[in-house]
């Protein structure tokens, strides 16, 4: 059975140690198809992002928004991945003007985006925003991602991502607060048995394998228990609602005073590239006697 587009929960019973495997096939094609004309070596590495913002939303515990966003003065100035706590992915990708990426050997993430900053932003439906900023201390996302676990969260935190022009996938390993194991000892020993029976892992066995194989065939001398999987998918949450409060928000003069310069307004999302135009005949629909925003 197929793996693709699903994300599967796992377990090493009788250890405090968790996991989560992805695999994305047309969920990553529709993203690149959005983000049209990119390099071998961007691609590459978007597809690390989508997977890992897959990975990382299984740690919301509420409904709401995860996102992965990195910015620098680099050949690749944004790339910026979202995922739901219902599993909708997008993303997006901004290239600086004149890149060059022709030097460039391998989706190495210090060399794409030069010095910049990495951040991991929590967005609930009901609540705060909350930004944790991830420090670009290492050359690739997973390993970015390990430290800021490490340093944040206090948890034990182990990514393995891979994409290529097809798919992207990726495995999380998670240490978990003392609660099986007997002692601080033991539960070391199950987390570096586990990490050194990851690392064996190759790009080719994450991208491929079905995920009940690729856990068997990494760690068939453990018992892991695979939960039932959660799908994933390509969704972008713009619409014509949201662009006409983006609307509502400048103001009806300002608004009025782009129409006189021009026919129409069109707004154009940056993740899936649809367009919402607006005119003067849509100045009630948008305004009426509103001075908020649309909800």
């Amino acid at each position: 059975m197929s793996s693709s587009d699903l994300m599967h929960r796992f377990l090493f019973d009788h250890t405090d140690i968790r996991g989560e495997v992805v695999t994305l096939k047309d969920t990553y094609r529709q993203v690149l198809a959005n983000n049209p004309g990119l390099p071998p070596l961007v691609q590459a590495l978007l597809g690390e992002f989508v997977a890992a913002v897959s990975l990382l939303s299984s740690t919301l515990k509420f409904d709401g928004i995860l996102t992965l966003q990195a910015r620098g003065d680099g050949p690749l100035s944004l790339i910026m991945a979202e995922c739901s706590h219902h599993k909708a992915v997008r993303a997006v990708v901004q290239t600086a003007e004149g890149a060059d990426f022709s030097g460039l050997e391998s989706a190495n993430l210090q060399q794409l985006l030069g010095t910049g900053m990495l951040a991991i932003i929590i967005d609930p439906d009901k609540g705060e925003r909350y930004q944790g900023i991830v420090p670009m201390d290492s050359p690739h996302l997973s390993g970015c991602l390990e430290h800021y676990f490490a340093q944040s969260e206090q948890l034990a935190t182990r990514f393995w991502l891979a994409s290529d022009d097809q798919a992207s996938s990726g495995l999380m390993l998670q240490a978990l607060p003392r609660q099986i194991s007997a002692s601080a000892e033991e539960n070391q020993d199950h987390w570096e048995t586990a990490t050194q029976l990851a690392d064996t892992v190759k790009n080719e066995e994450l991208l491929q394998l079905d995920h009940a194989d690729l856990l068997y065939r990494l760690f068939n001398e453990e018992e892991v228990r695979m939960f039932d999987p959660v799908g994933v998918r390509f969704e972008c949450s713009c619409s014509r609602e949201r662009s006409a409060n983006a609307l509502v928000s400048l103001g009806r003069k300002e608004v009025e005073a782009l129409l006189s310069e021009q026919d129409m307004i069109s707004i154009n999302c940056q993740f899936c590239n649809q367009v919402y135009a607006f005119g003067s005949t849509d100045l009630e629909e948008i305004f009426g006697d509103r001075e908020s925003p649309i909800h």
